[in-house]
């Protein structure tokens, strides 16, 4: 799924799809630039017959996180979210950067900003804390059994 909307999507799309060949996978982007667009981009993937879907955290995405996760479970496809609230709204799972820690992180920013730091000084960091979170309820309506050593290396598991 590509938020239509967004220029950069079609780089990420480009940079997964080299990722997804060495895999021995294809990808197939589904355009969207409105909520009116998702029933129609899943019913192409179901004609299509496409294996999972990737969830990118884009505005559009993340407003209609819900219509989304129910629109894949509807039509029996597994999707991996970037944001623990995908996994919250129906999704499968995600793993992604936490949130909190890069809160907290920035934080710290603010108070050198304020303390005089100059911004262009401060170097740029890259999320160091991640999380795997995986909706079990999701997995059983979709009939996929989690390996037990994902789910002991999950930092949550929202189960029925």
């Amino acid at each position: 799924m590509r938020d239509a909307n967004l220029p950069l999507n079609r780089v990420t799309t480009t940079t997964t799809a080299t990722a997804a060949e060495v895999l021995g996978l294809h990808v197939q982007s589904m355009d969207v630039r409105s909520a009116d667009d998702l029933p129609g981009a899943f019913d192409v993937a179901s004609r299509d017959r496409v294996d999972g879907l990737l969830v990118p955290q884009t505005p559009l995405i993340g407003r209609n996180q819900g219509l989304i996760a129910d629109l894949a479970l509807k039509h029996h496809l597994p999707s991996i979210g970037i944001f623990r609230s995908y996994a919250g709204a129906g999704g499968l799972l995600t793993y992604g950067p936490d949130l909190y820690a890069l809160s907290r992180r920035a934080a710290t920013y603010v108070d050198k900003i304020l303390k005089g730091a100059r911004p262009a000084d401060l170097p740029i960091e890259q999320p160091t804390q991640f999380q795997l979170v995986i909706n079990l309820r999701t997995a059983k309506a979709l009939g996929i059994t989690i390996p037990p050593a994902l789910l002991a290396r999950a930092d949550q598991v929202i189960d029925p």
